[in-house]
């Protein structure tokens, strides 16, 4: 009834949430928690289908890591909850028509952008970002046209958090391994085919500072036909990571030393393959002309900073290195959202725990919250977004809450009307599960996990298709 206040059964809170990664389904589960509130949420993604980085970003030999989606399955169960996949906030819904559909709207967008490294030459074929390679190995329609040459010998992966590790480890996968997963098929053609054989991970400060986890270095010691090679003199701390370690008591930090000290120690074995990895060096310049053929690396010296971090500093040392291929692993950085205040150098949508901060006023966006790598930048892993996610949805709650958002809104078949004169390929949870259980069938032959979808144009005549033969 009219006036009775968001969240009661006769005014049901109603809440969209931008974006199907695992932010985005960590702050459906919150808001579906809440036991003194009715709920309904609408999930949107511009894909057809849901689970962002887990679906797009997680690499395919690393299935246990996709399971995650069960929970995800599961709390997409309620019955007030719908999916719009095919649908982009922008194009086929704005940001002021969703303010008067919905009480709150949180934005889970992540963060698309790659940074770039800014050195001579980066822009020379050969130069790549690990954005564009994981996209296409992993069958993101975004990235299905792209192509790589990996007729070179040598390849370099600037940077050595996870994504780095992943880049690597599928450029020296045999091809064997590969086939078990749901690598996209073009890239598993190419990979095939690869005559990469030497490939440099850099990172521009020591080893005590390494991004990565103990079970992504570890991996590469379990790849068959691959050598690790570690030059014991980059495990040489000096005085900042001594006391830094000191300082963090990090078992994985201590265990990622462990792990690189043994790959140090190993003898090579004569592998066809070989990952190598360098500490305290940072690209200054690609080499070529048509094309990369080398890198310049500068070497450089760690220092304490006043925040008590440990940070480069290029010395006048430099090598270069033979190098037919470079994927840059430093970083990702959001997208601006139209009529959205954003942080150009963060890369961030600008909030305080969640709520949306116009920084003209340093007042709240009433009714507009953020979560995930929008919100707190690339960091982390999946798990990580959840409490990320949960906070956004207790500053939309607080507000509801204390009174601050009344609105009243139209009934939920409004906007489905609305949504299907403007999109007639929209994408429903019920759909999605349809296009997940033909791409399961599609690798049941090969004994992979899935064959994925790469056209949205194929999803999207596959389920045509299918609601034919089931009517």
């Amino acid at each position: 009834m009219q006036g009775a206040p968001p969240g009661s059964p006769d005014n049901p809170l109603r809440v969209a949430v931008i974006g199907s990664g695992p932010s985005g389904f960590y702050a459906v589960e919150h808001l579906q928690a809440q036991a003194d509130l009715t709920v309904q949420v609408d999930l949107y993604d511009r894909l057809p289908t849901p689970f962002g980085l887990v679906r797009g970003g997680v690499a395919p030999d690393h299935q246990k890591i996709k399971s995650v989606t069960r929970i995800y399955d599961k709390i997409a169960s309620n019955p007030a909850f719908r999916f719009f996949g095919n649908v982009e906030v922008g194009r086929d819904i704005v940001r002021e028509e969703l303010a008067a559909y919905y009480h709150g709207i949180i934005y889970a967008v992540g963060a698309r952008a790659d940074r770039r490294m800014w050195i001579p030459n980066e822009h020379l074929p050969g130069s790549h970002s690990a954005t564009e390679f994981v996209g296409w190995y992993n069958a993101h329609p975004d990235y299905r046209r792209l192509r790589f040459n990996l007729q070179g010998e040598s390849a370099a992966v600037v940077g050595n958090g996870n994504v780095a590790m992943d880049v690597a480890r599928i450029l020296a996968s045999p091809r064997g391994e590969l086939a078990k997963t749901d690598i996209s098929d073009d890239a598993l053609a190419a990979l095939s085919e690869s005559t990469i054989r030497t490939i440099h991970i850099l990172g521009r400060r020591g080893p005590a500072q390494a991004a990565f986890t103990n079970k992504e270095i570890r991996e590469f010691g379990e790849l068959p036909g691959v050598d690790v090679v570690v030059d014991p003199a980059d495990l040489e701390l000096d005085e900042a990571s001594k006391a830094w370690i000191a300082r963090e008591g990090d078992k994985t930090l201590e265990r990622n030393l462990a792990i690189l000290h043994d790959y140090a120690e190993r003898p090579s074995t004569g592998a066809p393959t070989q990952v190598v990895l360098h500490f305290s060096v940072s690209p200054v310049e690609l080499l070529g002309t048509d094309r990369v053929t080398g890198m310049v690396l500068a070497h450089n010296e760690l220092y304490a900073a006043d925040d008590g971090s440990v940070r480069p500093r290029a010395t006048e040392r430099r090598t270069t290195i033979a190098v037919d291929l470079v994927f840059r692993a430093i970083g990702y950085k959001g997208e601006p959202i139209a009529g959205l205040p954003f942080d150009e150098r963060a890369g961030v949508i600008p909030n305080r725990a969640g709520k949306i901060i116009d920084p003209a006023t340093d007042e709240a966006v009433l009714g507009e919250y953020v979560c995930g790598w929008i919100k707190r930048g690339p960091q982390g892993v999946i798990g990580t977004n959840k409490p990320c996610a949960q906070e956004a949805v207790e500053g939309l709650l607080e507000d509801v809450r204390e009174g601050r958002i009344t609105h009243s809104v139209p009934p939920r078949e409004v906007l489905e009307r609305v949504l299907a004169e403007r999109q007639r390929d929209l994408v429903s949870y019920a759909d999605w599960q349809v296009l997940d259980a033909l791409e399961k069938e599609r690798g049941e032959a090969d004994g992979r996990p899935r064959v994925k979808f790469t056209r949205i144009e194929d999803m999207l005549a596959a389920l045509e298709e299918r609601r034919n033969t089931t009517v």
